[in-house]
């Protein structure tokens, strides 16, 4: 029974209500120990009745961690269904759950998206309701997952009800919590309430159900005012006005005091039995009673607990105690040895596997060859299966178990490795520290300053990232390490200036790596596709698909390995380049579930697009992109993403859009410096471009083109912008310098479209006697380029200066065509720039095509899901390309339809074909 709480059931009820139409939704609890987040939940099951499939788990606070125990828990019911997973994603639920080898190098996104998948066919039949208590407690694997399909859910049909512990104040607004506690971590963002103390009236109710005339007059009073509407405090605390002495402590304080006397009342083997099912984390009801019969506890000690109320069994036969203070103050009251004792039952108790090494290695005391291999192993096999922090945990506690100081040192280097990973980078810090004061290696000390290196990088301490990496690469270490920290190094210096980038490239390329080296071939490409951008000498350029051809030969990992020669081929203006590995390695990722490094290739697709003048295309795939960035947290793609989208929301004349996004992209998600800053910067200058503000712009483009970054792409592809700007100010000496730059850029990188630019910024610069050859010669360039938006500017500019010449005639069909194709584009401030050159010559502008107007007025997504309708694929197979749900597709195409004026699939690929 909940007393009061008409808000908590109120969002409850309009949960269940959403998912019985169809709709998902997430719903977190937040409040202190005791407040009644259980029974909340509780009222949610209940409410659920009949109509829901209900799923659920609780997180147990525990001294190992264990990756994805939590949500092997959660997803027990549903592993039957498995097989109506895509591939990828069935392997990487198996893999997680131990039901099968997981592939090297396991994502994380991969296995949210998996679980989402689940999930939405677990609801298939009917709606799904999934209870997730103490999720502050969850192994960070299965939290990870859970969130990440949380984020995702849209019209599966499932209720998801999470409740996690917080200390802080906070407030809620419109029923969303907008931030309570110091402890919210990852939950942040997630719809939800924050539950506080029962109303005077309700827990003066309760109090007096559940204790009648016990309590009365001052102690009674006492007990109210100190409890502040707490229901495990009132249902819990001493009920006389003798056993309320303890009053001057905290609140949980107190409430572990009251657990520990109902527990010391208990028979020694009862007592014996809770400990050791405290100590064992799943609650199975066969392992707690094999491992307490092993300490002189038989089955018959569990009634007592269970009469009492302390704990109840049930019908999985799994152990549940009364609250999880209950279950810590069973751990904490008792003495060490018989905590040791309580492991190694429970480790011999268990068959072999990751839990019953843990358990060992919690109850050893001394130093242990064959327990720290075993957990050695068990570290290995949770980074395989993605789970970092578990696998972290795991070396350091197998470290402390070797006898002999190198191998110990060896295991702390690898804890350090992967807290790296795991992104926790001060325990990262903390075991390079422990591991380099106890040895001499060189190899060791390089790689424990790549570890600093790291944590440095994503804090944003780039120059000091830059150094370490330098320095940890010019140690006596093998020429493959080296590369690899070369290669780090380069994505540190590339936010530090052109001199290091410099420097990093001359190092990589004068590393003396076999043709047998995976990194050989990203090493020799690399300083040619970069350096001639700074003006320096380099040997020529490969072909890219050669270079990735030879890569993959000598085995490097695809796609995750070739990612960064997507971006290096756009460094020179290979964006051709980019296009086709960038698209064909996003094609690989999905097909093999690397689905991680997505962000990153959807960065680099998009650019190039961008870059083509196909924004719709750009449009899709950034915006896929950042969702995806998102997810996982990744802040530096986000970043990216973001800015990218703000430039296209500049260019289709979205001003609010764009300033919305240029703002979101210069938050940094973490501690470094937004990345995506030069973008964001780019894609404001273009708002203020396309609306005549030439001064703002200008102000904008000088500070891009001649700053820190000024050698990043998004900056070199500015200077056209910033000349323009500069001429229309009357201020072209702001644009010389970048000019200067820009023209040394468009020779080496040697491309028609680069040059075609270059001519254009020399038109507008003048002399004019020298615009009108200019002008043309670079729209025969552009001719064989494939850009209509850099063509359709430079025809833009030429009819201009036409009709400044008072040539009204010869200016309009250059304003025609590059009207013709800004609205094609969607590019509206430019449209509304031509059509007014356009009038002013005394020509009517005509309308846009229709079919192109349709299909402006889809949403990314649902312009995403209906190409792929339109080339046949059904609903399933697009919910595993683009990691939704089959009903979710389905939702897409049902809004789609009444959008374009069609009714079918077979209208849907005629209206693509046309």
């Amino acid at each position: 029974m909940l007393y009061g709480r008409e808000r908590e059931r109120a969002a409850v009820d309009a949960l269940l209500d959403g998912a019985r139409g169809g709709r998902s939704g997430v719903l977190l609890l937040r409040g202190e120990p005791g407040i009644g987040k259980t029974a909340v939940l509780e009222y949610a099951v209940a409410a659920a009745g009949d109509g829901f499939r209900v799923v659920r788990a609780t997180g147990v606070e525990y001294e190992a961690e264990l990756p994805f125990a939590g949500l092997s828990l959660l997803l027990a019911p549903g592993l039957d269904r498995l097989d109506a997973l895509p591939g990828p994603q069935r392997r990487s639920l198996e893999g997680a759950f131990g039901l099968g080898e997981a592939a090297g190098g396991a994502d994380r996104l991969l296995t949210g998206l998996a679980t989402l998948g689940l999930l939405a066919e677990l609801a298939s039949e009917q709606p799904l309701l999934c209870v997730v208590d103490d999720v502050q407690w969850l192994d960070r694997s299965s939290l990870d997952a859970l969130l990440i399909a949380a984020r995702r859910l849209q019209v599966e049909g499932v209720a998801l009800l999470l409740a996690a512990r917080d200390t802080g104040a906070g407030a809620d607004v419109g029923g969303v919590d907008v931030g309570a506690g110091a402890d919210v971590g990852p939950l942040a963002g997630l719809p939800g309430l924050r539950l506080t103390g029962l109303a005077e009236p309700d827990a003066v109710r309760l109090l007096d159900d559940r204790t009648g005339t016990a309590l009365t007059g001052p102690a009674r009073r006492r007990l109210l005012a100190e409890a502040a509407g707490n229901p495990l405090a009132l249902v819990e605390l001493p009920s006389t006005e003798a056993d309320l002495a303890s009053g001057g402590l905290a609140l949980t304080s107190r409430l572990r005091i009251a657990f520990h006397g109902q527990v010391t009342g208990l028979p020694p083997a009862t007592q014996t039995l809770l400990l050791v099912a405290a100590a064992e984390e799943n609650g199975e009801l066969d392992v707690v009673l094999a491992a307490a019969s092993a300490l002189g506890a038989g089955a018959d000690a569990l009634e007592p607990a269970e009469r009492a109320g302390l704990v109840a069994v049930g019908a999985d036969r799994r152990f549940a105690f009364r609250h999880p203070l209950l279950r810590a103050a069973v751990l904490q009251r008792a003495p060490l040895q018989q905590r040791l004792a309580a492991h190694r039952a429970l480790g011999e108790a268990l068959e072999e596997g990751d839990r019953r090494t843990w358990h060992l290695a919690l109850a050893a005391t001394a130093p242990d060859a064959g327990l720290a291999d075993a957990l050695e192993r068990t570290a290995a096999r949770a980074e395989a299966r993605g789970a970092h922090g578990g696998a972290a945990a795991a070396y350091e506690r197998a470290a402390g178990l070797t006898p002999d100081r190198d191998g110990a040192t060896r295991r702390l280097v690898l804890a350090a490795e992967a807290a790296t990973e795991e992104g926790k980078l001060e325990l990262a810090e903390a075991l390079a520290d422990r591991a380099g004061a106890r040895t001499d290696s060189v190899f060791a000390h390089a790689l424990l300053d790549q570890v600093r290196a790291v944590a440095h990088f994503w804090r944003g301490a780039y120059p000091a990232a830059y150094r370490l990496l330098l320095d940890a690469a010019a140690a006596d270490i093998e020429p493959a390490h080296a590369a690899r920290m070369l290669l780090q190094a380069f994505h540190a210096a590339w936010y530090v200036g052109e001199e290091p980038v410099a420097t990093v490239l001359d190092r990589l390329a004068a590393l003396p790596l076999g043709a047998d080296e995976p990194l050989a071939p990203l090493a020799r490409h690399l300083p040619a596709a970069v350096l001639p951008a700074l003006g320096r000498p380099a040997d020529p350029l490969p072909d890219v698909r050669a270079t990735a051809a030879a890569a993959r030969k000598a085995g490097a990992e695809s796609p995750v390995d070739l990612v960064q020669l997507c971006g290096a081929t756009l460094v020179l203006g290979r964006d051709h380049e980019t296009l086709e590995l960038a698209a064909e390695l996003t094609a690989e990722a999905r097909a093999k579930g690397t689905v991680g490094v997505l962000p990153t290739l959807q960065f680099f697709l998009a650019e190039a697009e961008l870059f083509h003048g196909r924004h719709r295309d750009a449009e899709v795939t950034a915006t896929e992109g950042l969702a995806l960035a998102r997810d996982t947290g990744q802040a530096q793609w986000t970043s990216q993403l973001a800015s990218l989208l703000a430039c296209l929301a500049a260019l289709s004349g979205a001003d609010q859009r764009c300033a919305e996004l240029a703002a979101a992209a210069l938050v940094p998600g973490s501690a470094a410096p937004a990345a995506g800053e030069p973008w964001a910067h780019w894609a404001l200058a273009l708002l203020d471009l396309g609306r005549g503000r030439a001064a703002a712009a200008a102000d904008r483009l000088h500070a891009l083109t001649t700053g820190p970054y000024r050698h990043h792409v998004g900056a070199t592809r500015a200077v056209p912008d910033l000349v323009e700007a500069a001429v229309r100010l009357g201020e072209p000496e702001r644009a010389a310098e970048p000019y200067e730059r820009f023209a040394r850029w468009a020779g080496a990188a040697g491309t028609p479209w680069a040059e075609a630019l270059r001519l254009r910024c020399q038109a507008l610069l003048g002399p004019d006697e020298l615009a009108e050859s200019a002008y043309r010669a670079a729209l025969d360039l552009h001719e064989s380029a494939h850009r209509p938006f850099e063509r359709a500017r430079t025809a833009l500019l030429y009819g201009e200066w036409l009709r400044r010449e008072r040539r009204r005639t010869d200016a309009r069909p250059y304003l025609g065509a590059a009207l013709e194709t800004f609205e094609r584009l969607g590019a509206e401030p430019w449209a509304d720039r031509a059509r007014t050159e356009l009038t002013a010559t005394g020509t009517v502008a005509p309308a846009p095509a229709a079919a192109e107007g349709a299909l402006t007025m889809l949403t990314p997504q649902e312009l995403q899901i209906a190409r792929l309708a339109a080339r046949g694929l059904t609903n399933r197979d697009i919910a595993a390309q683009l990691f939704l749900s089959p009903r979710t597709v389905g939702h897409h195409l049902y809004k789609a339809y009444p959008k374009l004026g069609i009714a079918s699939r077979t209208e849907l690929a005629a209206l693509f074909r046309a």
